[in-house]
């Protein structure tokens, strides 16, 4: 029997959802339609812990950690009723709220059912791209993680 062939993974295997429960209890997840690019980062904090009794060998210490997610996303209407999506409304608004009412909850995860997904409360920052006439409306997202990036199941696996 033959081994497969690996092939590569693809930037947009991601898919990003947001709770749009008004209780941010993780029941009502939507997709964030649009996406065109998507980011992540998860950096530690380490600090040096270095002491006499390691032979001059340096020690360190993962003393924290950070997470963000930054997207871009193509708005979209419904121009028929004057609204915009759901789920950039959402954004939209939490960027320019105070407290509570600035954070959203999202995962994230590798939208063909590979075992990465993240769950996490983020701050919202919305930056409108602009453009040129021929420009499409895009919008720069950043949600700036508030506290533990959970891994969790897959919710397409």
């Amino acid at each position: 029997m033959s081994t497969p062939t690996p092939t590569n993974a693809l930037a947009r295997r991601w898919k990003i959802d947001i709770d749009l429960a008004a209780a941010k209890d993780g029941s009502d997840y939507q997709n964030i339609i649009g996406v065109t690019d998507f980011q992540q980062t998860a950096e530690p904090n380490i600090e040096d812990s270095s002491d006499y009794d390691s032979a001059g060998w340096a020690g360190n210490t993962k003393t924290g950690q950070a997470w963000e997610v930054s997207l871009t996303i193509n708005r979209r209407i419904n121009d028929q009723v004057k609204v915009y999506h759901p789920t950039h409304e959402a954004l939209r608004t939490a960027a320019f709220g105070y407290g509570s009412a600035s954070e959203v909850r999202v995962r994230y995860y590798d939208r063909d059912g590979l075992p990465e997904a993240y769950e996490g409360t983020a701050i919202v920052t919305w930056a409108p791209s602009g453009g040129e006439t021929t420009a499409l409306d895009q919008v720069e997202v950043t949600l700036t993680g508030n506290g533990a990036l959970a891994l969790i199941t897959n919710p397409v696996a």
